[in-house]
């Protein structure tokens, strides 16, 4: 079975939209879900459009650092090129927040929308040596972070302001995120910011008031299909296959 990891709309011969609505993972082994995505999806799909400009929406929660780089990267190699323009439709959290800034301008963010930053993390075992090696590598890392962050920084912002906000975990709505990158704040929209499993893991008190409301659950007698039959054993079949590995990225 397939995962289509992303939606296009709106394609002309000029420009294509690409939609970042699901979590950031390593492979199409860790997508979980159809709208989580990856760098080898990315790498095709820039392949698919080569040439055109590019709309990017983002509302994600963020996941592997390793992957949000790469294709971090690889858009800031298609933003030489062309126009490539980022909008951060809910959220923009963790490595989510980097791929906001891989664009030829700007990104746009709505004033009731976030961007969150915050020190990379992984759950790591093993003997003291191999925990203060982790500690050391998780500290070598968000050093990368920083200086992604600090090529879109306002004038007169300091690394280590921006390093406090990643070591407090800081939420940052659009017109917050004005006060130290450079973005631009559109007027607020009706949308619901990306809550998946990679925000909950972090600090649930920093988490901005209404985030982890949950809609109630209607109860309905399910219609099966034959294709959803066939991808619930598909994905039943994957999940107890990653659940060995999954503990090891570093999110």
């Amino acid at each position: 079975m397939l995962f289509k990891c992303f939606e296009v709309k709106n394609e002309t011969k000029t420009s294509a939209d690409l939609y970042f609505y699901g979590d950031i993972v390593s492979d199409w082994w860790g997508a979980w879900q159809d709208e989580d995505q990856y760098p080898d999806a990315v790498k095709n799909f820039l392949s698919e459009q080569e040439g055109k400009d590019l709309n990017i929406y983002i509302n994600s929660g963020g996941g592997s650092v390793f992957a949000g780089v790469a294709i971090y990267n690889m858009l800031q190699r298609r933003a030489q090129t062309n126009k490539v323009q980022v909008y951060v439709d809910g959220l923009a959290g963790s490595i989510a927040s980097v791929i906001a800034f891989a664009g030829s301008e700007p990104p746009k963010i709505p004033s009731n929308a976030y961007l969150m930053i915050h020190n990379p993390w992984s759950i790591c075992e093993g003997n003291s040596s191999d925990l203060r090696k982790m500690a050391e590598d998780l500290d070598q890392i968000a050093v990368g972070m920083l200086a992604t962050y600090s090529k879109h920084t306002k004038e007169g912002i300091t690394d280590e302001t921006i390093k406090e906000l990643m070591d407090a975990e800081t939420w940052l709505s659009g017109e917050e995120a004005a006060k130290y990158f450079n973005v631009e704040v559109l007027d607020a929209r009706e949308i619901a910011a990306a809550t998946g499993d990679y925000i909950l893991r972090g600090n649930k008190d920093k988490i901005p008031k209404g985030l982890l409301i949950k809609e109630p659950e209607t109860v309905s007698d399910p219609v099966p299909t034959e294709p959803i039959e066939d991808h619930a054993e598909d994905a039943k079949i994957r999940d107890e296959l990653l659940r060995n590995y999954v503990d090891s990225l570093i999110i």
